[in-house]
């Protein structure tokens, strides 16, 4: 999907990086309609959860999906997460966390989306992002309709 946002930057995004709980998933559990969301965003999105998977549920959550998850360090998350996104080309990846170890993928990523939901949001998390948002489902609603997107970040 492209995005030109005027005075902000054109970037040709092809990955999607999510972080897993406080972002997608509340304690552990996502919730049906935000599975079939990302299913939907995989016919144009190579999609990613990246994890430490504190409740021990990502795998089964998304076993028989075409969502790709990974399990990071406890020790090294934050390097984890930055490392995919470059390994994956951070301008042509979207990542979008909530917590002090999304923060360095957020800010490598082409661009990075907070999400400030039930958890909160970590302040380093909010300063390395492009746009926060109150919701997964805010973020989805973005990629429905990206000139959303354009208003918030236009020059």
């Amino acid at each position: 999907m492209k995005f030109e946002i005027p005075e902000y930057g054109t970037y040709n995004i092809k990955n999607l990086v999510f972080d897993y709980n406080g972002t997608l998933a509340e304690d552990g559990i996502v919730k049906p309609e935000i599975l079939r969301k990302l299913e939907e965003l995989s016919a144009e999105f190579d999609i990613y959860v990246v994890t430490a998977d504190t409740y021990g549920t990502v795998e089964k959550m998304f076993d028989g999906s075409s969502v790709e998850v990974g399990i990071i360090s406890r020790e090294n998350g934050s390097k984890d997460k930055e490392s995919l996104v470059q390994a994956l080309g951070a301008g042509e990846t979207i990542a979008v966390g909530n917590g002090f170890n999304d923060r360095l993928m957020m800010k490598a990523a082409a661009l990075g989306f907070c999400i400030a939901g039930p958890e909160g949001a970590s302040a380093k998390a909010i300063m390395n992002s492009d746009v926060v948002l109150k919701s997964i489902e805010c973020f989805f609603d973005l990629m429905d309709e990206p000139k959303r997107l354009i208003a918030t970040l236009r020059g």
